[in-house]
């Protein structure tokens, strides 16, 4: 059966992730771009690099925001929300960062990898970490489904 999602559903599902799919287009072309993602319950915090994504959303700031959680073909949710990008100004940027960076990541390194095996710095590499622009997407409308073999 599928049911809709309800806001604290929906909710959930977006704080529970860290990787969705981000939407634009030029006017012409649809895009979409697999992101890595931290949502505070009011903004979706992301970062990118100079390129096509950067500029088409700088002059289309109308996007589309796609994250969810399959188990199998029959138990599955899916959150899709639609809001505008905003690139975060210079004030902004340490704060949305530090959000970004203590959800996402920690998660960058497997739990498997233990310091005897490999050798550990105690400054770690930020150029993976830090990208040229932080932006947010300013959630406008949310819409959530799944799916379960069961009514709850």
């Amino acid at each position: 059966m599928y049911h809709a999602l309800n806001k604290e559903q929906a909710d959930s599902l977006l704080l529970g992730q860290v990787m969705g799919r981000l939407a634009c287009t030029d006017g012409n072309l649809p895009y979409i771009f697999p992101v890595t993602y931290c949502y505070d319950g009011k903004f979706i915090y992301g970062q990118t690099n100079n390129g096509s994504k950067l500029q088409i959303m700088r002059k289309h700031p109308q996007v589309c925001f796609e994250v969810d959680s399959v188990l199998d073909m029959n138990h599955w949710q899916s959150v899709i929300v639609t809001g505008t990008f905003e690139e975060l100004k210079e004030e902004d940027i340490k704060a949305a960062q530090e959000i970004l960076y203590n959800r996402v990541f920690q998660l960058m390194t497997s739990n498997r990898i233990h310091s005897h095996q490999h050798a550990v710095s105690s400054n770690p590499d930020e150029t993976n970490r830090i990208k040229d622009v932080s932006y947010i997407i300013n959630r406008e409308k949310r819409t959530g489904r799944r799916r379960s073999l069961s009514n709850p």
